[in-house]
């Protein structure tokens, strides 16, 4: 089996089967469709036992779009996972188009901006992409084209590599993503048509957020600590000066207690990152 097609559904009833219709016209190599309900209350789950031809993993309960991408890669038998959602906002026949690659990359990936592109969803988000796009770029020294595009694939044995840093929510192609650029695979980026989404999404955007940035930094401390130590200790040192300079020039005081604590503590967060940078280094 070289390749397991796999599609997370939570209440998809109105795109899941025209997706996996389409899937079978198209796929032309050996390979399995996977779909996860993911503890759907609507009648998804119905539509997916009427479909021949496919294997179907029930959640008896809603536990993340990342949770259903790991249930269905733990049961796939491909070497290369292809992802799409259940949704119809990825085309299916750009498949083909990401597929071309996968012979000299450890994942090929989307980038929303084909030319039938429906932009309303993903510019309301802009700045909060934005924002998190810049951070990942930092920590992986990458520019990133799209973080967290949902249609992509990627060798199963190196997906496994990181398993337990993969959250069970929206954030899974984010994590992976970062995973891979940060321990040097290789990743193509190829420009996608998107599609306004069947039925309602079930994204809640901030708390996404928030979830994204704090994946963001635990994957940093994980692979790249002195990326978030240095920075944090140049800030105090910087506020170490500001204070000085505000001491001496502003109240002709010199705060020597408050700012030997500050600069020390700096110089300690910076041995910090680089004790961590050395044990990580070792462990690869």
């Amino acid at each position: 089996m070289k390749f397991s097609i796999i599609i997370p559904a939570y209440n998809e009833e109105e795109g899941i089967n025209e997706v996996i219709t389409e899937l079978k016209e198209i796929t032309n190599q050996e390979y399995e469709i996977i779909t996860v309900n993911d503890g759907s209350t609507d009648q998804t789950e119905n539509i997916l036992e009427k479909i021949d031809n496919i294997k179907i993993i029930n959640h008896p309960k809603n536990r993340g779009y990342g949770a259903a991408l790991k249930s269905g890669i733990k049961k796939a038998q491909g070497e290369y996972i292809i992802i799409i959602d259940g949704d119809g906002t990825y085309p299916v026949n750009e498949i083909p188009k990401l597929l071309k690659y996968t012979g000299n990359y450890d994942m090929v990936s989307g980038i929303r901006k084909g030319g039938n592109f429906d932009a309303r969803w993903f510019y309301s988000q802009r700045l909060a992409k934005f924002i998190l796009k810049k951070i990942a770029e930092y920590v992986t020294k990458n520019k990133i084209p799209d973080i967290n595009c949902g249609l992509r694939i990627f060798k199963k044995e190196v997906i496994e590599k990181y398993w337990d840093l993969y959250p069970q929510g929206f954030s899974f192609t984010t994590t992976s993503l970062v995973a891979f650029l940060i321990n040097d695979y290789q990743i193509k980026f190829v420009s996608i048509d998107y599609h306004k989404r069947k039925g309602k999404s079930t994204l809640k955007p901030f708390k996404s957020f928030i979830s994204f940035i704090s994946l963001i930094l635990k994957l940093s401390l994980f692979f790249k600590p002195i990326k978030f130590f240095l920075p944090l200790s140049i800030l105090i040192l910087l506020i170490s000066i500001l204070i000085a300079f505000y001491g001496l020039f502003v109240k002709d005081l010199f705060y020597d207690t408050t700012i030997i604590l500050l600069s020390a503590t700096a110089l300690q967060t910076f041995f910090f990152g680089l004790l961590a940078e050395i044990i990580v280094h070792n462990r690869k």
